[in-house]
């Protein structure tokens, strides 16, 4: 039996077989195996970004943003059941949650290296939108979870718009006065609300969809102006993060 020519050789090494060793002293053929540098390179990738994905959630502090959703909704399931709330009490309570679950997921956007980090790599723009989604969908959730057997005005559609809404206010302030500060979006927006809600009972009613809170849980102008605000505030923050200074 005689050796492979080099282009065999130049084949089988195309092909993934390993080259060296194949033939024995005495002619004989040995069994070719497949290389596995492939497949270690592929775990190795999949284990690199798992580290990546989990140091940037460490870096922004989402597993504390968890801890405060989760200790939201128990506040509100115990809010809602020991609570005897009038209609008027009943649609402002829910809005507070709400807007502190935003404020939460807000915060989560400060980066600990300031803007430097913006050109470090280029999987921070999927992090980011990973994260921000993931958190207000978590939200939503959990605060529509809490009110399942008891007296949750608007119900879980009310709840998603809301979050939604405060959220993208939240991600705009992110952007605009830094992550630290982010917190200001919803709470400032908290009050506003709270007003429109009052001037149901108290007219002139405010019926502009920009003020959702006070529209009726299908509205669908409150509803697209909640969704614009979030998406705007999803899209600056995915493209450019929190406006941090460095060293902050």
């Amino acid at each position: 039996m005689t050796a492979p020519t080099p282009k065999a050789r130049q084949r089988r090494r195309a092909a993934g077989w390993t080259v060296p060793g194949e033939w024995g002293a005495g002619g004989e053929e040995r069994t070719p195996r497949p290389t596995r540098e492939g497949g270690r390179s592929s775990a190795a990738g999949g284990a690199k970004k798992y580290r990546l994905a989990w140091r940037y959630a460490v870096g922004r502090r989402i597993p504390a943003a968890v801890a405060l959703l989760a200790a939201s909704a128990v506040a509100l399931r115990i809010a809602l059941a020991a609570g005897h709330w009038d209609s008027y009490g009943a649609l402002q309570l829910p809005l507070v949650f709400e807007a502190m679950a935003a404020a939460a997921i807000a915060v989560s956007t400060a980066s600990p290296f300031g803007e430097p980090e913006r050109v470090a790599g280029r999987w921070l723009p999927v992090l980011r939108l990973a994260a921000a989604l993931g958190l207000t969908a978590l939200a939503a959730g959990l605060l529509a979870a809490a009110g399942l057997g008891a007296q949750l005005a608007g119900g879980g559609l009310e709840v998603l718009r809301n979050v939604a809404g405060l959220t993208g206010l939240g991600l705009l302030a992110a952007a605009g006065l830094g992550g630290g500060l982010a917190w200001t979006g919803p709470v400032a927006y908290l009050p506003v609300g709270a007003y429109a809600l009052y001037t149901q009972w108290h007219p002139p009613a405010l019926r502009t969809p920009w003020l959702w809170p006070a529209r009726p849980p299908h509205d669908l102008g409150g509803a697209l102006c909640a969704g614009l605000v979030f998406l705007a505030g999803l899209a600056v923050t995915t493209v450019r993060g929190a406006r941090d200074p460095a060293g902050e």
